[in-house]
């Protein structure tokens, strides 16, 4: 589990830092301010979240509790970050009203908190 969690945060790493250099670079010159600030954020959360399986992968909790955040945290990117990447860029490059998505990201950011709610409570119970 150690491994494909690790290597989980390695790709959503790599991913940050290409849609973070994509963003200040290409998007730049065709998304808004707001835009732009919008797709930071996406890109600000994949990084953080990244970092923190990164931590957990390398961590000695227990199994059972590294896979419910392991899955917590990949549902919780996808739906977070890249709702908030297909917003950002709405309109601009896929004729897509991402909008009718939108409902999305702040369920990915409740699996994100529950991810961190689920270390908390894990640690809290370590003897």
């Amino acid at each position: 589990m150690d491994k494909k969690i690790i290597s989980t945060a390695a790709i959503f790493g790599m991913l940050a830092i290409i849609l973070g250099a994509f963003g200040a670079h290409a998007l730049k010159k065709v998304l808004s301010i707001d835009e732009l600030a919008t797709f930071e954020t996406g890109v600000k959360y994949q990084m953080y979240h990244a970092l923190f399986l990164l931590f957990i992968g390398l961590s000695s909790l227990a199994e059972k509790a590294k896979k419910t955040i392991y899955n917590l945290v990949v549902i919780g990117v996808i739906f977070f970050s890249g709702s908030i990447y297909l917003l950002a860029t709405n309109g601009h490059f896929i004729p897509f009203d991402f909008k009718v998505i939108g409902f999305v990201t702040p369920i990915g950011g409740l699996l994100l908190i529950l991810s961190w709610g689920v270390l908390l409570v894990t640690i809290l119970k370590k003897k």
